[in-house]
């Protein structure tokens, strides 16, 4: 008997995972997006095209989070913001 050897790919190259858990974080945001927008246009609003546009604004922040997040799940963690803002107080020399 022939015993199959599957590789086995590490989290981090794994692109079908990502692209899984990407394609799903994409659509579960902009679903439930659409849905607050939709609840909060009929809320505030009375015009049917104003409700309309809170609901394709909330839609398309719900695509842009989760364009963000996977683009950080395939590029790897974002980078850390230093800033060159010292806090100690400059001395007269130093000036």
């Amino acid at each position: 008997m022939v015993e199959e050897s599957k590789a086995v790919i590490p989290a981090n190259y794994d692109l079908n995972a990502k692209w899984d858990a990407c394609l799903d974080l994409g659509v579960r945001r902009f679903v439930y997006s659409s849905l607050a927008g939709a609840f909060a246009g009929l809320l505030l609003f009375r015009s049917p095209v104003t409700r309309w546009a809170s609901v394709a604004f909330s839609a398309g922040v719900g695509i842009g989070s989760a364009y963000s997040d996977c683009s950080h799940k395939f590029d790897g963690s974002p980078p850390k913001l230093t800033s060159n803002i010292s806090y100690s107080p400059l001395s007269k020399a130093e000036e």
